[in-house]
């Protein structure tokens, strides 16, 4: 459920209202009562297909006995509502938006019942991550752009506080813009005004109509929302500050990629850092724009760069040997022998294995730290995007693993995206994230991959990697994307980051690699693209595209061997590992000997 980007610059444009002078946007109660019924019963049903799964069962029935209550329905309708929400009578999901379509109110503007939507959801200052997957649902049955509830959400936030306009808008363009965000904000306010006779924000529907609701909305009342979308601190995750020392970890930091404020963040980890144009975190989310309010996380610099600057020794030194190999070895997928890999390569094993090794048990321990930053809200009580590659993926794993354990663990992440991920591949260890997501989870991989099979080459054959392949758990969460066409080594990861992004259907910024685009925040200027990069990333490339990228002359990507039986690679440890840890990806160990890793 990849959203655009809801900066100022590119929102799509605002609706009108249907009367003009005093504000009278029709919100859901205003429908005819049948009508209201069918609303609240397409949101049902739409919850138990988006959230089948029981540990979700008691939001989806409170969320719909709140909106029977929201929408002023009688309390006989209540029973019907919970049977929709618990998984009866989904065959009428089309009959009830068609219904819908059909009210005079939504027929001209669908729109309004994505605002009278999220105006609910948000009435306690908290926005739930299933609530968001499930108005993002409803954008895609009333064919609405998902840009406008980017705009529906950033007005809302608009009428909470004071936004300073852009210093290089125009006169005119700012004068436009603040009078569509005051039309937007008395229409989202009548909404919020009249839950409970307006005691949610301590003013009445008398009085929030006009600008002195919205003064009174942007005093106590507004800073009791803020503080429960925000965190008491306010200030974001750029406020977290690691007190002490945790465990092995030694660097844990969030860095903003954008300077705006949104009821929806984004985290990127970044999964090795390099000399050059990618020594910092932020380099490769230079085109990220899934959110106004990015973050990139900057852990473990020394032992990261340790790892960079390793993968490229080892590439850059084997690119002759292996250009003449691949001619004589075929593309496998998953893991390779030990035995079939060629001495040359074997030789140098020691340039990468102790650094991939360190960072293995490092990444592990940073994922585990950043879901208890995330469990404790110190974002606020909104939803989270996580994407990473390489071993920033292997964080996020980590993260997941460790909040499934956690009982309040759900509605806080809305999708994440792991890309060449060097972590278990079996569907049973992903099944726990299925109640910690409640939007995508999105596996982006490379069978061609060569060097991350080689750094599992001690593990037994029939070991799954998830970024060697897809992840075949049954759940309308999981999307395996083949990027064999768009990575065209391990490396690519952080170079093709733009076209990746595009692929997997997160939104980027449009021309960002145009000359003379300024970068995020810490990034470092742009230089010429890598020869083995895709040919164009410009933004005419749309998620459903598949760039063609050359790839012939990276050595990352060369085929792997296929000369001996994978069955006789040595087997050590209990469960089909060999003496070297490195090769589990569960295994968060830095010494030799048997590993803990899952039965």
């Amino acid at each position: 459920m990849a959203t655009c980007n809801s900066s100022s610059e590119g929102l799509p444009p605002v609706a009108e209202p249907a009367v003009e002078g005093e504000p009278h946007l029709p919100v859901g109660r205003e429908l005819a009562e049948a009508n209201r019924f069918a609303y609240a019963a397409l949101c049902g049903i739409s919850l138990s297909q988006l959230f089948p799964e029981p540990e979700q069962s008691s939001f989806c029935t409170e969320f719909v006995a709140g909106l029977v209550k929201w929408l002023e329905l009688p309390g006989a309708v209540l029973p019907t509502m919970t049977a929709f929400a618990n998984g009866l009578g989904g065959e009428g999901a089309d009959v009830f938006a068609a219904i819908l379509l059909k009210d005079p109110i939504l027929k001209d503007d669908p729109l309004v019942i994505i605002q009278d939507l999220l105006s609910f959801s948000l009435q306690d200052g908290c926005y739930d991550a299933r609530a968001r997957v499930l108005i993002c649902h409803m954008t895609s049955l009333f064919r609405v752009p998902v840009g406008e509830l980017d705009l529906l959400e950033e007005t809302f936030l608009e009428s909470l506080k004071e936004t300073k306009e852009e210093e290089s808008e125009t006169a005119e363009a700012s004068r436009k813009k603040k009078e569509n965000r005051r039309k937007w904000k008395r229409y989202l306010l009548i909404g919020l005004a009249t839950v409970g006779g307006g005691t949610v924000i301590g003013v009445t529907g008398a009085t929030i109509i006009g600008s002195a609701g919205a003064a009174a909305l942007g005093s106590v009342a507004g800073i009791a929302v803020l503080t429960s979308l925000f965190g008491a601190a306010g200030a974001g995750l750029t406020g977290y500050k690691m007190k002490k020392r945790v465990g092995a970890i030694e660097e844990f930091t969030f860095l903003p990629l954008t300077e705006g404020r949104q009821l929806h963040i984004t985290i990127a980890i970044t999964g090795w850092l390099a000399s050059g144009k990618y020594r910092t975190f932020s380099a490769p989310w230079a085109a990220l724009a899934r959110s106004r309010e990015q973050y990139c996380l900057a852990w473990e610099a020394k032992y990261l760069m340790e790892l960079g600057n390793a993968l490229e020794t080892i590439l850059s030194g084997l690119a002759n040997m292996v250009a003449q190999e691949a001619l004589k070895y075929t593309v496998l997928s998953g893991i390779v022998a030990a035995l079939t890999w060629p001495a040359s390569l074997l030789t140098v094993a020691n340039v990468i294995d102790n650094p991939w090794g360190v960072c293995l048990h490092r990444s592990a321990e940073v994922g585990k730290h950043l879901a208890h930053i995330l469990l404790s809200r110190q974002q606020g009580r909104r939803p989270v995007t996580l994407i990473g590659f390489s071993l920033g993926a292997r964080v996020i794993y980590f993260c997941l693993q460790e909040m499934a354990q956690e009982k309040d663990c759900q509605g806080i992440i809305e999708d994440v995206v792991l890309l060449g991920a060097p972590v278990e591949g079996e569907a049973k260890h992903w099944e726990p994230f299925r109640k910690v997501v409640s939007g995508r989870i999105i596996n982006g991989y490379c069978r061609g991959d060569w060097l991350l099979s080689f750094v599992y080459r001690t593990s037994s054959v029939q070991l799954r990697v998830a970024g060697l392949q897809p992840v075949l758990l049954q759940d309308r969460r999981v999307e395996n994307v083949d990027l064999s066409s768009v990575v065209s080594g391990h490396l690519d990861y952080a170079k093709q980051m733009d076209v990746i992004l595009k692929t997997v259907g997160i939104h980027t910024k449009p021309g960002w690699d145009e000359k003379g685009l300024l970068l995020a925040p810490g990034s470092l200027p742009q230089e010429e693209p890598h020869q083995t990069a895709a040919a164009s990333s410009s933004g005419k490339t749309t998620p459903g595209d598949s760039p063609k990228v050359a790839t012939a002359t990276d050595p990352s990507r060369a085929p792997v061997p296929a000369g001996l039986d994978p069955a006789e690679s040595p087997q050590i440890c209990s469960h089909g590992m060999g003496p070297n840890p490195l090769g589990c990806p569960d295994c968060a160990s830095e010494t030799q000997g048997p590993c803990a890793g899952l039965d």
